[in-house]
């Protein structure tokens, strides 16, 4: 199809409205259904869109006005969806709760972990490291199939008492008798005090350590 020249006029409304559109990042319905007619006014009448031509863009047109709509209706739901996870995490505080995580708060002189095996292993090997990345501990656990734990007295490999309030980590390994591998995951126990909004997804505060709530395996009181 050729598009002929416009009128001064033409010409004067469509800078003006290309001056609006610079300023706007996405283009809208109006902005959509302003182009098709455009379109129709200044087609050459011996070579005229055909119909079937038309209805595809008339149908883009459509398409582009629903999807617009899911956008929105999608960011709403996300929405709604953020503030119903941080209603049901309200549930979780004053409770103390069992969560995949690796990184426990020193706390009254201890700290509790835990870590799940598929399998008995035949050796796990136990190492606690500060929030600088340094080993502060290194220890032997229990293998059995299934949930472990270890409460670690808050001392390191000298016995020195290291004070509360820090953040630690644990790392353990567990194989069984051939050398694999045979261990899930580790966890840490504590009282839900709050909950983290900071990030798109609400986390609960867990001795002062941000858990997801998708992580919580158990709640114990």
């Amino acid at each position: 199809m050729t598009i002929t020249a416009t009128s001064s006029s033409t010409a004067t409304s469509t800078s003006s409205t290309s001056s609006s559109s610079d300023s706007r990042t996405t283009l809208s319905s109006t902005d959509f259904l302003q182009l098709l007619v455009s379109e129709l006014q200044n087609q050459d009448p011996l070579n005229a869109t055909s119909v079937t031509d038309f209805i595809n863009q008339m149908t883009s047109y459509a398409n582009y006005t629903s999807q617009q709509s899911l956008n929105t209706s999608m960011n709403s739901l996300a929405g709604s969806f953020s503030s119903l996870v941080t209603l049901n995490s309200v549930n979780y505080i004053g409770h103390t709760v069992e969560a995949k995580s690796d990184t426990a708060l020193l706390s009254n002189g201890s700290a509790t972990f835990g870590y799940s095996l598929s399998s008995a292993a035949s050796n796990v090997s136990i190492s606690i490291k500060d929030s600088s990345g340094t080993t502060v501990w290194t220890g032997t656990g229990t293998g059995n199939k299934g949930a472990n734990s270890i409460t670690w007295d808050g001392k390191d490999s000298s016995g020195n008492q290291l004070s509360d309030g820090g953040q630690y980590t644990i790392s353990v390994t567990a194989t069984d008798s051939a050398g694999t591998s045979v261990l899930n995951y580790t966890t840490v126990t504590g009282t839900v005090t709050g909950i983290d909004t900071s990030t798109s997804t609400p986390a609960l505060t867990v001795n002062g350590v941000s858990v997801s709530a998708s992580d919580i395996i158990g709640v114990t009181s």
